[in-house]
């Protein structure tokens, strides 16, 4: 356990308690401090304080007591990165799809955060080793990782203030007409709770912006906007479009291809084991420097393949017609 004893300062008069700890107990986590309230390891006046609404008067007595950090028991591996962008408070992944972000059932090792505690072992005293959020697994494209539990914070509240940018290239079953904004809750699957699903009464709010990139003969070219960053939340969002993303596995349909498209190009869809999204752009201002940031991926082969076997086959069959 460690401690820390103090009196509030008066000019934090007025601030909530969680607030004021964030700011007078340096290098622990909010979340940290947020379990030792709910704890009742706060006290206020040598009083338990389970609060963090509360709000301070100036000049109480706090004492606050932690559980001290478990070191992460996960291994580092030697796995190779694409690092995009790096300086001394944090670095940008472009994570290639099939690659695991985080250690979990079934994905013990072999995952982004053990490659990232191989590449940097100062990460391993971090959450996370610092990772930020996270892609799924069949997803390719960029993320951010945190060096210093500050920047680790401070990013962490900018994605919920929607102050990073993030954009999606995206393929989709079906043509849509033209780009729009789907604003839908979404929430835990009721059967499958691996999986989410637009749920307007127990969701939480969620935005997806979008625009139409390249229309093709039976499917769509997207650049999709996350305002909100919900759990699979494009993937979720352009299914209940009606326009799952091309090769889903949890949210798209089974794979149904026109009889006159080239054999060729059959095989590349029917090779294409994925859903077809990729992170392609990440913009944000850095917490240390207050430097505009702004990463670009380039689509991975795959992706590139498949837009093109698409567009082949789409100006093809207007030649027929």
């Amino acid at each position: 356990m460690e401690q820390w004893i103090g009196s509030v300062p008066y000019e934090m008069g007025g601030m909530r308690l969680d607030a004021a700890l964030a700011q007078l107990v340096e290098g622990v986590s909010r979340a940290r401090l947020k379990t030792a309230i709910e704890a009742g390891q706060i006290l206020l006046d040598d009083a338990v304080m389970l609060t963090p609404r509360h709000k301070l008067i100036g000049g109480e007595r706090l004492e606050v007591t932690w559980e001290e950090r478990e070191a992460l028991t996960y291994i580092a591996q030697d796995i190779p990165l694409d690092i995009v962008y790096e300086d001394e408070g944090l670095l940008v992944i472009n994570k290639p799809a099939g690659l695991v972000v985080h250690p979990g059932a079934g994905n013990q090792d072999g995952t982004l955060l053990n490659a990232l505690l191989h590449y940097d072992p100062s990460l391993s005293s971090l959450p996370r080793a610092g990772i930020v959020h996270r892609l799924d697994k069949l997803t390719s494209g960029l993320l951010v990782v945190a060096k210093t539990l500050s920047v680790q914070e401070a990013l962490t509240d900018m994605l919920k203030e929607h102050l990073i940018e993030r954009l999606y290239d995206a393929v989709a079953l079906g043509q849509l007409v033209a780009g729009g904004t789907v604003e839908a809750a979404i929430g835990r699957h009721i059967s499958d709770r691996t999986k989410m699903m637009v749920d307007e009464h127990r969701g939480r709010d969620a935005v997806t912006h979008y625009r139409v990139m390249e229309k093709f003969r039976a499917h769509t070219h997207v650049r999709c906007q996350l305002e909100t960053g919900r759990t699979h939340q494009i993937r979720v969002h352009l299914a209940h479009l009606g326009h799952p993303l091309f090769g889903d596995p949890d949210y798209g349909r089974r794979l149904s291809l026109p009889r006159s498209m080239a054999e060729d190009a059959s095989n590349v869809l029917r090779s294409f084991k994925r859903q077809a999204l990729h992170a392609a752009e990440l913009a944000f201002v850095h917490p240390l420097t207050d430097e505009e940031i702004h990463c670009i991926a380039p689509l991975p082969e795959d992706m590139q393949q498949l837009l093109q076997v698409l567009r082949e086959d789409s100006q093809i069959h207007q030649q027929e017609y």
